[in-house]
């Protein structure tokens, strides 16, 4: 009887062993759905169809995207969840999905899924009326602390721009006063009309209206700081531990192959040095920001924590 069962346990390890082994020789054999779970158009679109339109030399097969627009992204998440963990399907997350928990509005979660890589980002800025008399971030800082509820500060209620917003306060030891718009151009034409005193905007909504003398750029959430306005200090380098970014990355269903993960991963890590998609993804506002499996995993336990400790300033 032992015998038996140990024959057929070994027999058992060596069919998973020989599937898993054909898995990483053959895969992909067909094209890997790519579902974004936005509408055609906007930001997480436009980035990832750039990743699936440049992918296949790396990968052996295509990507096509699937828009599965929906209550926050999470209806494209939900069907992307339930896919089959075969390696074929992928999805695209970006910071919004762990707000989306936090807040109560979904029970899907960055650990609904399997981290593949993060691919892009786009560093998010806090900005001012140049007619304020805040310079610097410091001097923002200052008459923050000083005058709680004072400072009027446009973002997204319970989005993106509102959790930045929020990391800003709690760093700086302050209490804004948030007014929510629907999208960044129309909170940042608002600042720029002068119904508010600060927003949270990015170079694609912002940068001509402070080259053009409107606004004023006061810190970016970058690790680094950014080609485009080298002169705009970065948090980090005034003392503020944090990233404010819109990370967009690649995420898998729930126990799907380990070699199937880290094929993509290895394409993507490779797609990510192409000169020609960076310089598409710079065009589109963007920057590549490659992290894979292990470090984009570690940025979203991260996050996660922070979003947690915010919560009841975002409306959970």
């Amino acid at each position: 009887m032992h015998k038996t069962l140990a024959l057929t346990g070994a027999l058992l390890a060596a069919v998973c062993g020989s599937v898993t082994g054909a898995l990483a020789d053959d895969y992909p054999t067909k094209p890997v759905e790519f579902i974004v779970p936005w509408s055609p158009g906007g930001g997480s679109d436009t980035l990832m169809r750039i990743i699936s339109n440049n992918v296949e030399p790396y990968l052996g097969q295509p990507m096509p995207v699937i828009n599965m627009p929906g209550v926050s992204g999470t209806v494209g998440l939900k069907e992307a969840a339930q896919r089959d963990a075969d390696g074929y399907t992928i999805a695209q997350i970006h910071e919004g999905l762990l707000v989306s928990n936090a807040t109560g509005l979904t029970d899907l979660n960055w650990d609904t899924f399997e981290p593949v890589a993060l691919m892009t980002a786009s560093p998010q800025f806090l900005v001012v009326n140049a007619d304020s008399d805040w310079q610097t971030f410091e001097e923002f800082a200052e008459y923050a602390k000083a005058n709680p509820g004072a400072i009027k500060v446009g973002v997204t209620l319970a989005g993106v721009p509102h959790l930045h917003a929020a990391m800003i306060e709690d760093a700086i030891g302050a209490e804004f006063s948030y007014v929510g718009y629907e999208g960044t151009g129309q909170r940042i034409r608002a600042l720029v009309g002068g119904n508010l005193d600060a927003a949270i905007g990015d170079i694609a909504s912002s940068l001509q209206f402070v080259e053009n003398g409107d606004l004023r750029f006061l810190a970016v959430g970058s690790a680094e700081p950014m080609a485009a306005v080298p002169d705009v200090p970065t948090l980090k380098s005034l003392g503020y531990d944090m990233e404010l970014a819109v990370t967009r990355g690649i995420v898998m269903p729930k126990g799907s192959p380990d070699a199937a993960r880290d094929t993509l991963e290895a394409a993507l890590g490779e797609l990510s040095e192409d000169e020609t998609f960076v310089e598409q993804l710079n065009n589109a506002g963007a920057e590549a920001d490659f992290r894979g499996h292990e470090a984009y995993t570690k940025y979203l336990e991260s996050l996660d924590t922070a979003i947690e400790r915010l919560s009841d300033k975002l409306g959970g």
